[in-house]
């Protein structure tokens, strides 16, 4: 019997490829492109393991051009989603019971496979499908997703080394056992390797998921899941069920196995689930654990001692890298009168380089948003920008669907201190300045906490230290992830915990020990040596 108390060391973070001109990487990645970018596979359901084909079928289409089919993908029914439980409660006692060293040698076997094998195919896949970069295709899947593998599995040995109190009396320990019933997972389409987590992290930790990927990400998380069965996962711990949301949840949340949620997604749809959720109450077996990170307003403050190439770098990133779709984009900035003219000056002159277009071409750093819908509502947030008297846009404006959603970096500045576009959530490469008053500082950072509903990332660029305290304590519960002179996205696993708070999720930190910790249901055992033999207490005497 083998038993060792092993404890994972902590890892390194999976090192990011350049793919620079004349790499070997840039040449691989080149050729996978190709092979994806002239193939149409087919993508059932994987459930129990096996595939399942429904003929209820829907497309992958490239956001850079729409026209072009990459899969053809079967789409659930009710019927394969009571399966799809049903083959998640099979699995459960099995993979429970099985030695967590077991379960994290498969998801450091996944690490592995996804850093080599799988690298250029994920990578290639998030490209095509999601309309990412090179770059930031690489910082997702396969760095990010890695790292989740890898550092949940060192949380979790330093979980379970987490021991009670004993004495020469009694032995107490704790047990760290899944939940009673399965975990729905609700993936997004604009980070794999947040797919991914939302299976993984609940699975290392002795749970079994049905998983619900977004249907303009089918691609890569399919791949996703043949990796995973690649590493040795058993069948039925993930079942994989492309199709509808609202079909999925129908079944999902009237099984009274129902025993957690993970989602990453809109703040609306979080809501509904814990209404829900709360209709349902009494036909489960467990109360629910609601675990999601959502929307954003992600804010850059400036104060005038900040420089206005480092504050003009940061927007530019900050807001337009990934068109901006990222729950952590900037997507509103408040910056004083005496630094907004040098920034924008800046902000233009990097622009005049900046290349927008198909994801194949390695030159462009801007390349098209998800899909029309997404399109046509950021499409919206211009126009009325351009007709409203309370806005003026600055750069760009422009928005063009023809080949594909292509939307160029657009910057608004608002009149007013709630100006729609300052306010509300747009997903997309489109920022909103307010240009303040340099002696209103403090007046402003308590009007950036009190604007959004959001609190998930947010960032101060100032020379002044007391002026990045100051923004600290103001701006305390304004964002989950604060950055002090830098943009305010790329968290990286083990480095800033990720998420926020507010209507921006319930704040449980993925790429951390917080995150597991919700996916477990302990019990504490105590054995006594030697048992009382009377029942009376010195007091009686």
């Amino acid at each position: 019997m083998n038993n060792a108390n092993f404890e994972f060391r902590e890892p390194k973070n999976e090192p990011v490829y350049s793919y620079a001109p004349g790499t070997p990487e840039r040449k691989l990645l080149e050729a996978e492109l190709d092979r994806q970018y002239n193939q149409v596979i087919e993508i059932p359901l994987i459930i129990g393991g096996k595939e399942v084909k429904t003929g209820d079928l829907g497309q992958v289409v490239m956001p850079t051009e729409h026209s072009h089919v990459l899969a053809k993908y079967h789409k659930v029914g009710k019927k394969e989603v009571q399966m799809a439980i049903d083959a998640a409660m099979a699995a459960k006692k099995g993979w429970e019971e099985m030695p967590w060293i077991q379960r994290a040698s498969i998801m450091m076997k996944a690490g592995q496979l996804l850093a080599t094998k799988y690298r250029y195919i994920l990578n290639a896949a998030c490209m095509l499908g999601q309309g990412k970069s090179p770059y930031q295709a690489e910082i997702d899947c396969p760095c990010e997703a890695i790292d989740f593998l890898r550092f949940n599995t060192y949380y979790a040995s330093k979980i379970y080394k987490e021991q009670p109190i004993s004495d020469a009396t009694t032995l107490n320990r704790c047990e760290y056992r899944g939940m009673e019933g399965f975990v729905y997972a609700i993936t997004p389409f604009n980070f794999t390797s947040i797919a991914l987590n939302l299976n993984v992290a609940p699975a290392l930790m002795g749970n079994v998921t049905i998983w619900k990927p977004s249907t303009t990400a089918i691609l890569s998380n399919y791949y996703l899941m043949k990796l995973l069965q690649e590493a040795g996962l058993p069948d039925g711990v993930v079942n994989f069920l492309p199709g509808s949301g609202s079909v999925i949840s129908e079944v999902a949340f009237k099984s009274p196995h129902l025993a957690g949620i993970h989602f990453t997604g809109s703040t609306a749809t979080f809501k509904s689930f814990w209404k829900l959720i709360g209709e349902n109450i009494d036909i489960y077996n467990t109360y629910p654990k609601i675990v999601g990170e959502t929307g954003g307003k992600d804010f850059i403050f400036a104060h005038h001692t900040a420089p206005a190439r480092e504050l003009a770098v940061a927007i530019l990133r900050g807001a337009f890298e990934y068109q901006g779709q990222k729950c952590s984009a900037a997507s509103r900035a408040y910056v004083p009168k005496s630094l907004w003219g040098p920034t924008l000056e800046h902000i233009k002159e990097m622009m005049q380089t900046v290349k927008m277009g198909d994801v194949r071409d390695f030159s462009n750093f801007i390349n098209a948003v998800i899909d029309e819908k997404s399109f046509d509502n950021i499409a919206g947030y211009i126009d009325r920008a351009i007709a409203s008297p309370d806005a003026e846009i600055v750069l760009g404006g422009h928005y063009d669907k023809s080949v594909g959603y292509f939307v160029e970096p657009t910057i608004i500045v608002a009149k007013t201190t709630d100006y729609e576009s300052i306010r509300e959530e747009i997903f997309g490469p489109v920022i909103t300045v307010y240009v303040y008053d340099d002696d209103k500082y403090e007046e402003m950072l308590h009007v950036c906490d009190e604007t959004s509903p959001y609190a998930l990332t947010g960032s101060i660029f100032a020379q002044d230290r007391y002026a990045i305290v100051l923004a600290e304590n103001v701006l305390r519960h304004a964002a989950g992830n604060f950055y002090i002179n830098d943009k305010p996205t790329g968290a990286v696993v083990g480095n800033q915990p990720f998420g926020g708070a507010r209507a921006s999720g319930t704040n449980d930190k993925a790429g951390s020990a917080l995150n597991l910790y919700r996916w477990i249901s302990s019990r504490a055992i105590k054995e006594t040596y030697v048992p009382a033999t009377e029942y009376g207490y010195p007091f009686l005497g």
